[in-house]
């Protein structure tokens, strides 16, 4: 409750005691609450609904009026990203420079998170994809780092997201370790490289999901698809829109346009059909009236470690 007071002031926060969805019903039937017109904001278990429900009748949902509003940045909370922006770049340059033969998994993520723990940061993601560029196994990141050792000819896939209290960045790198990357490898990221260009070089107030996905064709084009979105919304939440490719769409999310003050993670993941190999490149960005504006300074590029 006092962390509730302090990032919700000036909101009356109360401690709701054994049953806190018994404390709502209790503060609205005393501001006189009347049936039918209750809304609520934020997730709700059926249990929780049926105990609203059999006091004040229908619940209006309100989460999709509350995530548009969301959507746009105030200045201010530009701000507050740039700064978490900055320290998930301290991660992933850790990550690019402590990253050699030998280290487990688990140490990546020692790396990434001593980077910007002591200046305030905290983490969000750190998930790593690791594989042998000459037998890959793997095309995505992964949630739970694991105790495998990296060798000399792995690739290294990294998606990083650090934040400053609840303002995060989320940029995504891939690296190849003690070797060049192979022919495979290469390609993979030239095309990703080439799906960022192209997503970027439209991204501005007003561009409609399908010309992201239509600009995102080179991926199929050159006979590759994709495993993690290839965009979506960010900071205040993983936000609408979530968009995948031609050959792996998301969710459908109508065409409604971009607006400027939207912040989105732009982080094509190029991957076989097979789903073996693959990389990953992105960051997340500001829509202005007229372009995008990175709010990272992490270099791009396939890096040889």
């Amino acid at each position: 409750m006092p962390l509730a007071r302090q990032l919700a002031a000036p909101a009356e926060v109360a401690w709701g005691g054994g049953s806190s969805i018994a404390a709502a019903v209790a503060a609205l039937e005393r501001r006189g609450a009347r049936a039918g017109r209750v809304g609520v904001i934020g997730p709700m278990t059926f249990d929780q609904h049926a105990v609203v429900a059999a006091r004040f009748g229908s619940i209006v949902n309100l989460n999709r009026r509350y995530v548009r509003l969301r959507q746009i940045k105030s200045a201010e909370e530009v701000d507050w990203l740039r700064i978490g922006a900055a320290l998930t770049d301290r991660g992933m340059a850790a990550l690019r420079d402590g990253l050699r033969p030998g280290l487990t998994e688990r140490e990546l993520a020692d790396l990434v998170e001593r980077a910007y723990i002591a200046l305030g940061g905290t983490n969000v993601i750190h998930f790593f994809g690791v594989t042998a560029m000459t037998d890959p196994a793997l095309g995505v990141p992964t949630q739970f780092v694991a105790n495998r050792e990296v060798k000399a000819g792995d690739a290294v896939v990294a998606e990083i997201s650090a934040a400053f209290w609840e303002y995060p960045g989320q940029v995504l790198r891939s690296f190849a370790v003690n070797a060049e990357p192979s022919q495979l490898y290469r390609e993979l990221h030239a095309v990703a490289d080439a799906a960022f260009d192209a997503i970027a070089a439209i991204l501005k107030d007003g561009t409609t999901p399908s010309l992201i996905i239509e600009a995102a064709s080179v991926i199929e084009q050159a006979g590759f698809t994709i495993i993690d979105d290839l965009l979506h919304g960010y900071g205040g939440g993983y936000l609408p829109p979530v968009l995948g490719s031609r050959s792996r769409p998301s969710a459908h999310s109508g065409d409604e346009p971009l607006r400027a003050g939207m912040t989105v993670v732009i982080q094509p993941n190029v991957v076989t059909p097979n789903g073996k190999a693959g990389v990953q490149t992105g960051e997340l960005v500001l829509i202005t009236r007229t372009g995008i504006e990175s709010l990272h300074a992490m270099p791009r590029g396939f890096v040889r470690v």
